[in-house]
């Protein structure tokens, strides 16, 4: 994908193949020594049954500039846990194990309950939320990476190119998103993106008139990349929804707290692939149809907040007009498909469109009806005003689960 296009919302940094990984590696270790970097690995215990989490801790055991990896695990019981620590414990850096199910961290959620900031979903966002206030209570890192423990195709490069333009001292940048080709498997990837938010962004352009967010969303090749490096002290400020709009809401604070002129986007790989979700069409709860809700519903919040008046019919104009859009699109990725020798399953791709259309009247009748809904767990800032020392005991019940569990 060599190119050095510039869309002119945010900018766009390109792998142009001309600079060695062991060059990139040996600057980030420059940088690091003044400016420590941490990595975030949001993991589920089943995660550590595949081959992917594998190979990705083979590539992580070779970066030297990582000064911490903090692991926030999900879905696991206490044997599990123990299996996970020594799991994790080939990694040569610094790190910790967080287990969200143990009796510690759920007592230290139940604190936030009667200050009205509970309780906190679990999930993908309460899992990277207890992470990052894992690192502030730590305050020793400038530069915070994230990505996803499912990724088959991942490189340690991947890595060195998201952190690179937020550790790099003379860059403005305080926030850094991955972006790639979807491809896997002989086939395209990215429903999700393809099907749904780029179809979406641009009908709602077409329907609510000029949008100075709707464009920075959609100068982004791939907002729902699951990799991104921020700089510290942007995150006790910021608010995560809990749900699947994790990643449009990241984007969504960062052009309320920082501004275009902070962010950019970095090309971190030529082909990406990871656990596919099922389309799901039969349970809400589920799959992508739970996640095409849940992205609608962060998108139509922030364009409220942003003052926009949205109504029954605008979300009934908005899907008729997404849906013309999206099938039109999608002659094209068939062409795509078919140019590259790809898969392309058409009558399943516009399966998922006709799911998509009805998800976005049912996602704005619910917003319209739930005014009052807030997805987002608590900012930093807010907890730690509620409750002084909940950061310093949340660091401790991590050592004290750690101490009491120690790989034998």
């Amino acid at each position: 994908m060599a190119d050095f296009h510039q869309n002119g919302n945010i900018a766009q940094f390109h792998n142009l193949r001309t600079r060695s990984l062991e060059e990139l590696e040996y600057r980030l270790e420059t940088f690091a020594q003044t400016r420590k970097i941490s990595l975030i690995l949001p993991s589920l215990f089943s995660e550590l049954e595949g081959d992917a989490l594998q190979n990705i801790l083979g590539e992580l055991s070779k970066v030297k500039y990582l000064h911490r990896i903090i692991i926030g695990l999900d879905a696991a019981s206490h044997a599990q846990y123990l299996h996970a620590r020594r799991f994790f414990a080939r990694l040569p850096q610094n790190h910790v194990v967080i287990w969200n199910d143990g009796p510690r961290m759920k007592a230290l959620m139940e604190r936030l309950e009667p200050h009205g900031l509970g309780p906190i979903e679990p999930g993908k966002g309460r899992n990277v939320w207890g992470c990052l206030g894992y690192l502030i209570a730590c305050a020793d890192s400038a530069v915070m990476a994230i990505h996803d423990c499912d990724i088959v195709t991942y490189h340690r490069e991947m890595l060195s190119r998201l952190v690179y333009p937020v550790a790099h001292p003379a860059f403005p940048y305080h926030l850094s998103k991955g972006f790639y080709a979807r491809v896997g498997n002989d086939r395209l990837g990215g429903r999700v993106t393809r099907n749904l938010v780029s179809p979406l962004l641009i009908s709602l352009r077409k329907v609510l008139g000029p949008s100075d967010y709707i464009d920075y969303l959609r100068a982004f090749r791939y907002p729902l990349s699951g990799e991104f490096a921020v700089r510290t002290a942007t995150l006790p400020d910021l608010r995560m929804p809990s749900d699947w709009g994790l990643e449009i809401g990241v984007l969504s604070e960062a052009w309320r707290n920082l501004g275009p002129r902070a962010v950019c986007q970095v090309e971190i790989a030529d082909l990406y692939d990871h656990k596919h979700q099922d389309l799901s069409a039969e349970d809400a709860l589920g799959g992508l149809n739970r996640m095409s809700m849940d992205i609608c519903k962060a998108i139509f919040r922030k364009m409220a907040a942003d003052g926009v008046v949205l109504s029954p019919n605008i979300f009934r104009t908005l899907k008729a007009t997404y849906y013309r859009r999206a099938l039109d699109m999608l002659e094209v990725y068939s062409h795509e498909a078919q140019m590259n020798g790809l898969t392309f399953d058409r009558p399943a791709e516009e399966r998922s469109i006709t799911l998509f259309a009805e998800n976005i009247i049912q996602a704005g009748q619910i917003f319209l009806e739930n005014p009052q809904e807030l997805p987002f767990i608590p900012n930093w800032n807010l907890v730690h005003a509620a409750d002084p020392s909940f950061l310093s005991d949340f660091k401790a019940a991590v050592a004290a689960d750690m101490a009491d569990s120690a790989p034998a």
